[in-house]
């Protein structure tokens, strides 16, 4: 039976003046009728296709949710021509010439221009032809063979000799502007982006240097060029934004909210008795100097030590490991995380409730150890969960880190510190996942869901790994056995720096 059947005229007539969207009981007008997208899920995922054909939607393109007939463009990510051609074949469809066949980057500069932008040579899937050999003068590149990088974080090792960090930190301020703006699209193109060029073992000092390299889209590659000409990156933030969501407990909503208040620095904020500040935004406010201080790799073995300590002494077989930042052998970070899990009974429930900390905010843990693991690839996890802030004494502080508080007219020297700390309760069967994900960077663990999901046909979160075709959870004793299943090479932690 062929599944593609031709609209009736009424039905079409209806449709080009409308797309209804069921899920946002909404309209939407087309603007551009002669475009019919339909993006394809492959390697892309539920999740982010519906995000990507509502954006479309609201841009006034006709996005259909189903490939028929009268579809005339189709957008795929991080397929080739001939994984798209086969995947047509598996829909019964004799005839591929009759679609345009793009890449994501046509659907992303659509979106970018508010309009249909023409589907250059740069956006179309073709088949590729025998490349030239590596020693042509044209094709003069670094002994690093682009062909070889993966588009997966998990699949290259990212350590802290970072050779491009004017690019990176032009990608991540960029990756943050769109985050404010709620762009998802644009902002996973930077962090990508950012994350690849972290692995790279050279300097890109012109544009052949990234030609074959995954990732790079066209928004990147202009910025590219135009850092090269040593563009200052402060040009492309918001310095508003920064500043507000620096403090502890303020977001985006938030920074948003303020600013179109007329706000425009911290100081503003703070003397705003009209605002109603959260529990933890007045925490932020009152620390603010020393949360907003880098926390150096003494302070953290100096906490480490404090929380290990504390812990034993209610929970002596417990085990205590600092996650994060520091665990991949960074020496400076903004927060310290410790995932905490007790081998015995379960008496690790109530640890948090100790009274242990000056200032806590407690999460209390929903997770259900039947439940299948997210699908989303930046879903939080369910364990229970205390942000905190810690008040750590230096005896030996130099005159860099002191700071004067007046007090009854004298002057006193604070020789204490309030560094941010967050502690994850997790059971003992799921802490090898758990230290996983904890562990990051966070474009790792995205790269490492998306992998398992795209080519192994998994689930993989915070919680465990669930094998859709032999539907069952595969169980781990550590960090290793959860590579093994993926089929990948381990990484150590110190090489997952994306």
């Amino acid at each position: 039976m062929d599944r593609f059947k031709a609209p009736n005229a009424n039905s079409l007539r209806k449709r080009q003046k409308l797309l209804y969207s069921p899920k946002l009981s909404c309209s939407y007008e087309i603007k551009f009728g002669s475009f019919v997208i339909f993006i394809m899920e492959r390697k892309m995922g539920m999740t982010r296709r519906t995000f990507l054909m509502e954006l479309g939607r609201r841009k006034g393109f006709r996005v259909e949710s189903e490939l028929s007939d009268s579809v005339t463009h189709i957008v795929a990510e991080n397929n080739s021509y001939l994984e798209v051609l086969d995947w047509l074949k598996g829909q019964a469809v004799a005839d591929s010439s009759r679609f345009e066949l793009l890449d994501i980057s046509w659907f992303t500069a659509c979106m970018e221009a508010g309009r249909p932008v023409d589907s250059e040579m740069k956006y179309r899937l073709m088949e590729q032809c025998q490349s030239p050999p590596l020693n042509t003068p044209e094709l003069e590149m670094p002994a690093f063979i682009a062909t070889k990088v993966s588009q997966y974080s998990c699949q290259r090792k990212t350590t802290l000799n970072n050779y491009n960090k004017k690019f990176t930190d032009a990608f991540e301020v960029m990756a943050e502007n769109y985050e404010f703006k709620e762009n998802e699209i644009f902002c996973l193109e930077f962090l990508r982006a950012s994350s690849l060029l972290k692995s790279l073992p050279f300097s890109v000092t012109r544009m052949k240097d990234i030609q074959g390299l995954p990732c790079v889209g066209d928004q990147v590659r202009d910025l590219i060029e135009v850092l090269v000409n040593y563009l200052p990156i402060d040009s492309f933030t918001d310095q508003h934004f920064q500043q507000f969501t620096s403090v502890f407990g303020v977001g985006v909503k938030t920074s948003e909210k303020w600013y179109r208040m007329g706000l425009r620095t911290v100081e503003e904020v703070k003397a705003d008795k009209t605002l109603k500040l959260s529990k933890m935004q007045k925490a932020g406010f009152l620390y603010y100097e020393d949360l907003v201080s880098c926390v150096s790799k003494a302070e953290a073995d100096a906490v480490s030590l404090i929380v290990k300590n504390t812990v034993c002494s209610f929970l002596p077989d417990a085990l205590v490991t600092i996650t994060g930042g520091f665990r991949r052998g960074k020496n400076i970070g903004h927060d310290i995380d410790f995932l905490i899990t007790n081998p015995g009974p379960r008496e690790d429930d109530e640890l948090l409730h100790k009274g242990l900390l000056l200032y806590c905010d407690i999460i209390e843990s929903t997770f259900v150890k039947e439940q299948l693991p997210s699908r989303q690839v930046d879903a939080m996890d369910h364990f229970q969960k205390c942000f905190a802030i810690l008040k750590l004494y230096q005896p030996r502080v130099d005159n860099s880190t002191c700071t004067m508080s007046k007090k009854l007219g004298m002057a006193e020297v604070k020789d204490w510190k309030a560094i941010r700390v967050d502690l994850v309760i997790t059971p003992f069967e799921q802490y090898p996942y758990a230290l996983l994900g904890w562990t990051g960077s966070r474009q790792f663990g995205r790269d490492l869901r998306r992998y398992a999901a795209h080519e192994r046909k998994m689930i993989l979160d915070n919680h465990g790994l669930y094998d859709r075709r032999k539907r069952i959870f595969l169980k781990a004793g550590s960090e290793e056995e959860i590579f093994a299943h993926l089929g990948l090479d381990y990484v150590e932690p110190w090489e997952r720096n994306a």
